[in-house]
């Protein structure tokens, strides 16, 4: 038995008569174990995608709509061997109420002075001159972090 091509001329056979055909007929036995995992393959990868998406997009929501203090040292200066002022530039939602934590250094990187500023003030922006009190005279200030109560 030879199969022949449907059309006039110029397309090839898909068997000689000689021997036995290579390839079953196209679609006539369902689809093949590997096709079956490569779509159960391309579902999961979608899931997971869709997934790592939406997480993505709430930590990234999270961090902008969750931080509603946020502050800035603007100059600091060391008055005496107990203690420095620190101006602090305070960004928040104006019903908001938080505090921020500066801490101190000596010169030999030790800790010498820690504390947290209440802001309550019913405004957006707030610029405020603090005094940290030290251990041992300070040589720097950093500002930690700024927290919404």
């Amino acid at each position: 038995m030879t199969a022949v091509s449907g059309g006039t001329g110029g397309g090839p056979a898909t068997g000689d008569g000689g021997g036995a055909a290579t390839s079953v007929p196209e679609g006539r036995y369902g689809r093949t174990a590997d096709e079956r995992i490569d779509r159960k393959l391309k579902v999961v990868g979608a899931v997971l995608g869709v997934l790592a998406l939406g997480v993505l997009g709430w930590f990234g929501y999270d961090s902008i709509a969750g931080s509603k203090v946020s502050g800035e040292i603007i100059k600091s200066d060391i008055v005496s061997d107990t203690s420095v002022e620190v101006h602090l530039e305070v960004h928040k939602k104006a019903d908001a109420n938080g505090y921020c934590t500066l801490r101190s250094q000596a010169e030999d990187g030790s800790e010498v002075g820690r504390a947290d500023f209440r802001f309550d003030q019913d405004k957006g922006r707030i610029d405020k001159v603090v005094t940290l009190r030290t251990a041992e005279r300070a040589t720097s200030v950093e500002l930690v972090s700024c927290h919404k109560d």
